[in-house]
């Protein structure tokens, strides 16, 4: 066997097992969300790479697997001339490696198709029933539940109930407004149908099971420090508990919902972020520290 599986091995290993428990235990990710989707995001991104370098690299011989694992470390791509002088054998662990690597591609792309249908059908209902106030930049609902969310995407508007606007005051209302516009502009929907398809796909993946429920809460963690920079933390915990019956549409961030009494706890406690910064980059560091003896042993191996 070509002893350059190791690595690859011992990525899928790390990324797909240890990264998601130390993830799910660690108390600094929610102090900084956006370290901690990071991590998620780095892992996802380097198991399905893993996985689709493992299988080329068993059916190489040890020669060729040694000048692919050169080329994928030093991220150095072999010239256009090279690609067309491959042996069959090459050719075939090349079409194998895409074919892997499709697979989640695949799903993620079929995931933003879905959510986007469905934002589509919802936009069409909100011209037909909504009607945009220029005072507040958002689309007003006759509903008297409060309610705030956004449909990013194409799509991209804030949609305000009228019960929201009689129920919160001025400040609580920007907050949320300003919560939803985080939203948007971080583009979070991608990483939403990122975290869904890798569940659909890896279903007893424990990076695939924890990161589908953990992204979502994180995303809205992001968004609730992005609303912070410009709303004071109680205009945001009250905006929040105001809205935590409201639901939103599953196409679309809802400002309040199931995750809001977790968020008001963390917005109104103060803490560091110094401190849970560095606990993450330990985190990560244990992570890689789990993949070293497979890379070594590869190393220790004659080419």
């Amino acid at each position: 066997m070509n002893h350059h599986t190791l690595p690859p091995l011992g990525l899928i290993l790390c990324t797909g097992f240890v990264v998601p428990w130390l993830l799910v235990r660690a108390r600094w990710v929610q102090q900084v969300p956006r370290l901690a989707l990071a991590v998620w995001v780095a892992s996802g991104a380097l198991f399905a790479g893993s996985a689709a370098l493992l299988p080329t690299q068993l059916i190489l011989p040890s020669e060729t697997g040694h000048r692919l694992s050169d080329a994928l470390f030093a991220l150095r791509l072999p010239p256009p001339g090279q690609l067309l002088e491959l042996s069959p054998l090459e050719y075939t662990a090349l079409g194998l490696g895409l074919a892997v690597l499709s697979v989640p591609v695949t799903g993620f792309v079929r995931a933003l198709l879905r959510a986007r249908r469905r934002r589509s059908r919802h936009a069409e209902t909100l011209r037909l029933v909504g009607r945009y106030d220029p005072g507040l930049g958002a689309t007003v609902l006759d509903h008297e539940r409060p309610a705030v969310y956004c449909l990013p995407g194409r799509s991209r508007r804030v949609v305000v109930s009228s019960g929201a606007i009689d129920t919160l005051t001025e400040p609580q209302l920007a907050a949320a407004l300003a919560h939803e516009r985080a939203h948007i502009s971080g583009r979070h929907h991608l990483l939403v149908a990122a975290a869904e398809s890798f569940a659909s796909v890896f279903p007893y993946l424990p990076l695939a099971r924890h990161g589908g429920t953990a992204v979502p809460l994180l995303l809205e963690m992001a968004a609730d420090d992005r609303a912070l920079r410009r709303c004071s933390r109680d205009a945001l915990a009250t905006a929040l508990y105001a809205l935590a019956s409201g639901k939103a549409p599953r196409e679309a961030f809802g400002a309040g919902g199931p995750s809001a009494a977790l968020r008001m706890r963390r917005i109104l406690t103060p803490h560091s972020v110094g401190h849970p910064v560095l606990w993450g980059l330990l985190t990560i560091a244990a992570a890689g520290l789990a993949a070293a003896p497979l890379i070594i042993a590869c190393c220790s191996f004659p080419n």
